[in-house]
């Protein structure tokens, strides 16, 4: 039950990540253009991370 719950946290949090990625889009694009760039990909990157480390373990 834990760990379910653990995952649809985490996949939340992903989802969640991810849609602040494309709202910031339009910010990102602008803020590239200023030679700034905006590290959302890390986020989404390490949440996905943990959504696939918490899919692994609930397999075993």
């Amino acid at each position: 039950m834990r760990s379910t719950l653990n995952r649809a946290t985490v996949f939340a949090l992903y989802q969640l990540t991810l849609f602040a990625g494309i709202l910031l889009l339009p910010l990102a694009l602008v803020m590239r253009k200023a030679g700034i760039t905006l590290p959302v990909h890390r986020a989404v990157d390490r949440v996905n991370e943990t959504y696939e480390d918490m899919d692994i373990e609930s397999a075993n």
